[in-house]
């Protein structure tokens, strides 16, 4: 049972004792009281789309490489400079793709620090930040819009009341962290200095990350390590490990696909424009669904994606080839020597490794006595091999596809190897094809099937397939689910009896009693209330209520003390995304994901 599955379970048993019928369904999916969940997943999934596609062509990390270069060796100076940059990113396109490329930036760049003890202050501020930057514009997060619909709200109008009380959120929050929260030494060190990229790495142009064979392979040696050192080789020269190196290729560079992130960049701001345009002239809410906008802006985006893969997919097809051949090699290189171990990170868009092969001789593995003897360099040239195109590399005379055949196959040394060392590498290309072959040989199902084709697509359209692999789709059927069962309370009653409770609070303690009572309502409920977005569906659902109310009772509500309240939880379901509880936001379980993925312990 996780998040999606438990609203879900939650409503199946609702209608199986009759408790809702299809009446909460019907209006939980397409809508009631000014609320179109429809509408909503149709306008955010799209707008995600066009968002992860410009993370899709590395143009964050890139952004962030250069504020890294900006803050140069002053650790609070950078500090500042991440902290700004990851809220003004988050504004324009979301807290998603942010947290998505932006955590998995910043557990690098800590990794390969040699001043920072924890990377705890620079995790905790970033997805502060990101949640923070999310509560300005309509668009960048989904509560934003079930509010705005919920209450008729312009997006112009809700911008212009957000932006002032968010940025100065941001302002205050700055030096709170770094001097009250995040005061170890350590953690937010005066100086703060890079280990610095090889020579034969440093101008070297990455490949694209997004190609299954981009992913990093490594071969290393498990003996004198501890747990935590696994996969790791320390080097003599340099004091730096094999995964520090790649870590520091992260970081230090990036790739680019600059028309990908120039045109993706384009249609974000020209739809934001659109959106914000046709907003503020309509006379009235929902007159036209906002998915008409980016639905069209989206498919752009997407023709975009699948046009440049099929440019370049026989490249990218080459790639993905060679790169499958040399994982089968160093896996048989693995059977041969039991002390070695292969490691692949488990994120196909965090890599970005390339080879250079006019230093191929000087980083081929030594073989002594039958015995495999492993360098960081060589390690490093191993995996550039492996994600090298095979048509650069012809030409620079580093891998000619049609010399390696088994009969023929390139040593790992230039030296004649001894008996020994042939038997354990002469074998190598003969194990792998055998092992590709006995694939082959194997009865065709239809998982297999299914495996092929997506293999296929990943290497024919690698940046369309990295985009579908990280659309928040779960969202879905999560957000409906919830949508439901907020509807069935409303069916019972029970948001009359909170809405209330809610009238009788607000006679007696007036609009700072709205404003504070709201604020803290909404930030304790995300935690225990089906995320921010559940939070945001009730609380919604409550103030309609509460104004409906006044409405039969011919009293009115101060118009003061109801848009007070209204503003206050938009501000506490963005800001309790990040209080006690990493449930309180999607946002958040996917940050804790990719955290622990790196290695990253993170306690709420």
């Amino acid at each position: 049972m996780n998040f999606v599955t438990a609203p879900i379970i939650a409503d199946l048993f609702l209608l199986a004792i009759g408790a809702i019928g299809g009446k909460e369904i019907r209006q939980g999916i397409l809508g009631a009281n000014n609320i179109s969940p429809l509408d909503i997943m149709l306008f955010f999934i799209t707008l995600a789309y066009i968002a992860i596609s410009i993370d899709a062509s590395g143009l964050i990390r890139f952004l962030a490489f250069k504020v890294l270069q900006w803050g140069g060796n002053n650790g609070r100076r950078l500090y500042l400079y991440l902290y700004v940059f990851f809220f003004g990113l988050t504004t324009f396109i979301g807290n998603d793709p942010v947290i998505l490329s932006g955590t998995a930036f910043l557990a690098y760049m800590t990794r390969v620090s040699k001043d920072l003890s924890s990377p705890r202050a620079w995790i905790f501020s970033q997805f502060a930040a990101a949640n923070i930057g999310s509560a300005i514009l309509v668009s960048s997060n989904p509560t934003n819009l079930v509010l705005a619909g919920a209450f008729g709200i312009k997006f112009i109008h809700y911008t212009a009341n957000m932006a002032v009380p968010t940025v100065i959120t941001a302002i205050v929050l700055y030096p709170i962290l770094l001097y009250l929260v995040f005061t170890e030494p350590g953690l937010i060190p005066r100086r703060m200095a890079m280990y610095q990229l090889p020579s034969h790495l440093s101008n070297v142009p990455p490949a694209n990350p997004n190609i299954p064979a981009a992913k990093d392979l490594t071969v290393t040696e498990l003996s004198h390590c501890t747990p935590r050192e696994a996969g790791q080789i320390a080097s003599a020269q340099e004091g730096e490990s094999s995964r520090d190196l790649l870590a520091l290729e992260e970081v230090l560079n990036p790739f680019l696909d600059t028309k990908s992130a120039i045109v993706g960049s384009v249609i974000m701001a020209t739809t934001l424009i659109t959106l914000l345009a046709l907003n503020a002239a309509s006379t009235g809410t929902g007159e036209h669904p906002v998915f008409w906008v980016t639905l069209p802006a989206a498919f752009l985006m997407f023709c975009w994606d699948v046009g440049c893969g099929w440019e370049s997919r026989h490249t990218t097809r080459e790639i993905a080839k060679f790169g499958d051949k040399k994982r089968l090699q160093a896996l048989a290189v693995q059977q041969t020597n039991p002390a070695l171990t292969i490691t692949t990170p488990s994120e196909p868009v965090g890599r970005q490794a390339t080879m250079n092969p006019s230093d191929e001789k000087e980083s081929q593995p030594a073989v002594a006595d039958g015995q495999l003897v492993t360098n960081p360099e060589s390690i490093i040239s191993t995996i550039h091999e492996a994600t090298q195109c095979p048509a650069r590399a012809k030409e620079q005379g580093a891998c000619d596809p049609e010399r390696e055949t088994p009969g023929n196959a390139p040593h790992f040394s230039h030296a004649e190897p001894s008996p020994a060392s042939r038997d354990t590498f002469g074998s190598e290309d003969f194990k792998a094809d055998n092992m590709d072959t006995e694939c082959h040989k194997r009865p065709q199902t239809l998982v297999g099937s299914c495996r092929e084709l997506v293999d296929w697509l990943r290497a024919t359209f690698p940046a369309t397939m990295a985009v579908f692999s990280h659309l928040p789709l779960a969202l879905i059927p999560f957000a409906f689910a919830m949508f439901v069962l907020v509807q069935a309370l409303v069916s019972k009653h029970w948001v009359a009896t909170f809405a209330y409770g809610w009238k009788h609070w607000v006679d007696k303690t007036g609009v700072v009693g709205g404003i504070g009572g709201m604020g803290f309502l909404s930030v304790v409920l995300c935690n225990f209330a089906g995320t921010n977005i559940g939070t945001t569906i009730l609380l919604s659902r409550v103030i309609q209520t509460w104004e409906e109310i006044h409405r039969v009772s011919g009293s009115q509500i101060d118009s003061r003390t109801f848009w007070a309240t209204v503003y206050s939880m938009a501000i506490g379901v963005n800001y309790g995304a990040f209080s006690a509880a990493f449930s309180a936001s999607l946002a958040g379980l996917l940050w804790r994901d990719i955290l622990a993925r790196k290695e990253i312990e993170v306690c709420p």
